[in-house]
């Protein structure tokens, strides 16, 4: 259980048995200290006890046990065994120790446990993308039969003329730019018939040039473009909205042009005068410049209406439809482009998780054969380091007896024509039988091999989720357009 108190996945159980060291403990270098012969030859006096016990003729000659010096250099030999006993056994429990550490069958277990286990959370991890997907690629049906069932009614057959944002931007910047130049020519024309002069001009132009290029810009894109509808009825309205469009933007551009040559000193009410004039002599203009002024607001009209017209698809409603539809199906697309990613990596997590494993395994298989050929060699010198302490043994009561003979006028005991034995320290540790070591290789075999068999199997589930994601397609197969 982590600190949030959800149990780690799998996949995090198999990396964190490689997180764990091999062992605990560095590779020991130390090694057992042979004894220095001369050295305790010296410390003990041997030469000189020799001597002087050999000119009292000690020990007798009779005499059947060692003496006090013998005794000393047995006990210095028993006592340096010891030593080298405890040394001994403190390696012993150094290599037990991290032959423990290895912890072998706590690996099997994990992952005997934790590998089927990711196998199954991969499985569980592509049925719920299957089921998003699933139901993106419903929504996405819904609006293919939503698309065709338009198509058909309005006897469409070419797909839909969408806007991109680069060329609504550049549509409504032709809007900005008609507006600001109607602005500015408006102004000074009117600037010459108005009282106010060139401001009264200019709060003029504003009005008009609103008035002419918006409502000739929603004309062309609301109104006049029920012209290409199936429907009679829409058809003859959008038929009905492009006269009347024309007769208002011919009609504002007049009273423009009339508003124009109306002289600023003119007694009564202007717009009074312009209607008068409206209804009694519309085309009568005395100026060209009127002329010419009514030419620019009725183009700019034009092209305003124009620019809305093909703002959006000449079908009114097609391209919402159409839209919509790219927008379920990009959604569709990329959610499944995402879901076989998210599987990919989680597929390779897992594979490496468990190739690691493996080779983790392999490697403490080599670390366990090191070691208990590294446990062989020590008990080999231990055994050898005795034979050693033995000969010490014997090599320093020899030059004690040697010089106690040299010094004596009698017959030296019986004792000293005895060669020393040491007792042996034979250590029962329980060396690892074959039968063990083959059984650890037996379970490491059979360990790897389950790894690999739930890596083919992670494989195979990947496929196998893929081709769902794909037979998602043939249970709702897109619509063929005409």
């Amino acid at each position: 259980m982590n600190t949030t108190g959800k149990r780690q996945s799998a996949l995090a159980r198999i990396l964190g048995l490689l997180s764990q060291p091999v062992h605990h403990y560095q590779p020991a270098t130390n090694i057992f200290l042979d004894l220095n012969v001369d050295r305790m030859a010296d410390e003990l006096q041997l030469v000189e006890q020799g001597r002087e016990r050999g000119a009292q003729n000690r020990p007798a000659s009779d005499g059947q046990t060692l003496d006090d010096i013998e005794h000393q250099i047995i006990e210095k030999i028993e006592r340096h065994k010891q030593d080298s006993h405890s040394i001994y056994l403190d390696h012993l429990h150094t290599y037990d120790e991290r032959v423990t550490a290895l912890s072998f069958e706590e690996r099997f277990a994990t992952i005997q446990q934790a590998a089927p286990e990711a196998v199954g959370d991969f499985r569980a991890e592509a049925t719920v993308g299957r089921d998003e997907l699933f139901a993106l690629r419903r929504r996405l049906n819904e609006s293919e039969i939503e698309r065709e069932r338009f198509r058909a009614r309005h006897r469409i057959e070419r797909p839909a003329r969408l806007a991109s944002p680069g060329k609504i931007i550049l549509k409504v910047g032709i809007l900005a730019i008609l507006f600001v130049i109607e602005v500015v020519v408006n102004g000074s024309f009117l600037a010459n018939a108005n009282i106010g002069g060139l401001l009264g001009g200019l709060v003029q132009a504003v009005v008009f040039a609103a008035l002419n290029i918006l409502a000739s810009f929603l004309c062309g894109m609301v109104l006049i473009r029920l012209v290409n509808q199936r429907s009679f009825f829409l058809k003859l309205l959008g038929v009905l909205s492009c006269h009347g469009y024309l007769a208002f933007a011919v009609a504002l551009n007049l009273t423009l042009a009339h508003l124009r040559e109306i002289p600023p000193t003119i007694s009564g009410d202007v717009g009074q005068e312009v209607l008068r004039r409206l209804q009694t002599a519309p085309y009568m203009l005395t100026d060209i410049n009127s002329w010419v002024f009514f030419s620019v607001g009725f183009v700019f009209s034009l092209v305003a209406m124009a620019d809305g017209l093909m703002f959006f698809d000449p079908y009114m409603g097609y391209a919402g439809l159409e839209r919509r539809w790219l927008d379920a199906s990009n959604q569709f697309a990329g959610a499944r482009s995402e879901l076989i990613d998210r599987l990919r990596d989680i597929r390779e997590d897992c594979t490496d998780a468990m190739n690691n494993a493996a080779r983790d395994l392999s490697v403490r298989r080599g670390e366990y054969d090191s070691l208990l050929q590294g446990r062989g060699r020590l008990a080999q010198r231990f055994t050898q380091h005795q034979n050693q302490i033995e000969q010490a043994g014997r090599a320093l009561l020899e030059i004690y007896r040697e010089s106690n003979r040299r010094a004596r006028s009698t017959p030296p005991p019986s004792t000293f024509s005895r060669s020393y034995t040491m007792e042996r320290i034979i250590y029962a540790g329980g060396e690892p039988d074959s039968t063990a070591r083959e059984h650890l290789r037996k379970m490491i075999a059979e360990t790897q091999a389950l790894l690999n068999q739930q890596i083919k199997a992670i494989h195979e589930a990947f496929d196998n989720a893929v081709k769902t994601y794909r037979e998602i397609d043939e249970l709702l197969p897109e619509k063929k357009s005409g």
